[in-house]
């Protein structure tokens, strides 16, 4: 893969990142977004959740919403999307996500979501936020054409969704340019030390038994998945390589920032992922994995 020179230190940028996706997906394991949309008639816990994420992109159809999240079987967002915008508009699902997110971050950070620090982290995240590059990145352009919020809280989570979503959108870059599909990348990066456990991204992206013995198969053609479904030395050299594209493709929004202000972002944000944690904001599952990083 083609690597260029960055300003900052290798994986500053992808720690920053982590820090801010930790805080951004407390809303995923929290019930008030599905609160909201059961008084729509969708409780179904999936519908809840593409429904959410996708309606930056409006009352778009299932192939795009496939196209855009890369790892989900098309069958199993064709059973929501695009049913669920005859039900309520992408319009109001954005203005009730906000609000989920406004309840949660309440709850978990009590009454440091008024403090200083999260005024600082907020100004931080959305410099970082608006030196993103809209070309070939949809979720992160369709987020970014959504209004600013007001208060502080809101900012950082409105800024930490652009961020998600524009390094998502790069990631789906760098494993297209790798060659691996959607279920392939899903199947490589479980099988890492940093992975999702299998019945996890299973219960979640709608995929069978059949279907990730084939994406085995398939990496282990390529010399990158043994016997036992652990990855080769070629593997684990290719996923380390794709996350190092997805930093080099993501590096624009920390290096506006530069690295003293990247720094300070990912102490800010750090501090309050960890306050969420402890106040039961993740499920056990998902501790784990952070604490691998």
């Amino acid at each position: 893969m083609t690597m260029t020179m960055t300003s900052l230190p290798e994986r500053v940028g992808r720690r920053c990142q982590d820090a801010l996706n930790s805080l951004h997906s407390t809303v995923y394991f929290a019930p008030d977004l599905e609160v909201q949309l059961a008084d729509h008639s969708i409780d179904d816990p999936m519908a809840v959740y593409l429904a959410g994420r996708s309606a930056a992109l409006g009352p778009v159809g299932s192939g795009v919403v496939t196209a855009a999240f890369y790892g989900f079987k098309h069958e199993l967002i064709a059973r929501h999307i695009p049913r669920v915008w005859a039900q309520v508009s992408p319009g109001a699902v954005l203005e009730m996500r906000l609000r989920a997110a406004d309840a949660t971050l309440r709850r978990h950070l009590g009454e440091a979501v008024t403090g200083p620090e999260m005024a600082e982290a907020a100004e931080l995240a959305l410099r970082a936020a608006r030196a993103g590059d809209r070309a070939g990145r949809p979720l992160y352009s369709a987020h970014a054409d959504q209004p600013v919020p007001e208060e502080p809280h809101l900012v950082l989570w409105y800024a930490a969704t652009l961020l998600r979503e524009h390094r998502g959108d790069c990631h789906i870059a760098a494993l297209q340019n790798a060659e691996l599909g959607g279920l392939d990348a899903l199947v490589s990066h479980s099988a890492s030390s940093s992975g999702m456990p299998k019945e996890i991204v299973m219960s979640k992206r709608g995929w069978t038994e059949e279907d990730w013995a084939g994406a085995q198969d398939r990496l282990r053609a390529r010399g990158l998945m043994d016997a036992e479904g652990h990855l080769t030395t070629a593997g684990v050299e290719l996923r380390e390589d794709i996350e190092a594209e997805t930093d080099r493709l993501d590096r624009a929004p920390y290096e506006t920032l530069g690295l003293a202000d990247v720094t300070r972002l990912t102490e800010l944000v750090g501090a309050f992922a960890a306050t969420a944690a402890a106040t039961g904001a993740f499920p056990a599952e998902l501790l784990q994995i952070f604490a691998r990083r």
